[in-house]
């Protein structure tokens, strides 16, 4: 989500803001921050040489975004591993997205269309794994699976419901890179085509039906990976 520059905020300063917040980001995404550690403004200011003020700033934003956790008299940390936080996520996202999905199979136009198939076929094509990411799912792959579901409910025309897809999208995805080991027992390339194919035929009901399946194994597989319970 893009922010701008408060008026009185120096744009060096502001560009500073905008270079350590996403410094901040990528690390708790890519899990250089383990769950539940805290976030210290001075360990972080001298980390990148820039102020406690600068860095404030950025932890503020990541916090918004539902990567990081602001705590009574105790300052930052990143999320704790929580059965109970991820399953509010998910059940979030099984209710408001197939409703949404309905709205776009309804709405949606021929260049809606042209941009699921496109998305999809991006999605299908990309590596999901390599070895130098490790036994994650790679930057590649879980940028092209957020454009894909994100198009799929463009078709909608709303902008405050993409808003809330936004918000809950981010917070899921610190958990399901957390989680995300390789499942054999799951056929993601499967579910993604089911779901662009039941979209594009126009068959509401089968694209919601699908959709809420996806999300629901999607939440089983964050509450089930291994090695979960180390990290509660």
């Amino acid at each position: 989500m893009v922010q701008t520059a408060h008026p009185s905020t120096p744009p060096g300063k502001q560009m500073l803001s905008e270079q350590v917040y996403a410094h901040l980001r990528d690390a708790i995404m890519r899990g250089e921050h383990a769950p539940g550690s805290p976030l210290k403004p001075q360990d972080l200011a001298k980390e990148q040489g820039v102020s406690l003020a600068v860095v404030r700033e950025a932890l503020v934003r990541v916090v918004g975004e539902g990567l990081a956790d602001r705590l009574p008299n105790r300052g930052f940390a990143v999320p704790a591993f929580s059965d109970r936080r991820w399953q509010e996520i998910a059940e979030a996202r099984r209710t408001v997205e197939p409703v949404v999905l309905r709205m776009s199979v309804e709405r949606g136009d021929i260049e809606w269309e042209a941009r699921v198939r496109a998305a999809h076929h991006r999605l299908a094509r990309t590596p999901a794994y390599a070895p130098e990411e490790g036994e994650y799912y790679t930057d590649a792959w879980a940028e092209a699976h957020r454009v894909f579901h994100r198009t799929l409910l463009e078709g909608c025309g709303n902008r405050s419901l993409l808003e809330t897809f936004d918000r809950l999208w981010t917070a899921s995805e610190l958990a399901r890179r957390w989680s995300a080991h390789r499942n054999p027992d799951r056929d993601g390339v499967e579910e993604h085509r089911r779901l662009e194919e039941a979209t594009l035929a126009r068959d509401a009901d089968a694209a919601a039906a699908i959709l809420a399946q996806h999300l629901t194994l999607t939440a089983a597989a964050l509450t089930d990976a291994p090695g979960r319970a180390t990290r509660a």
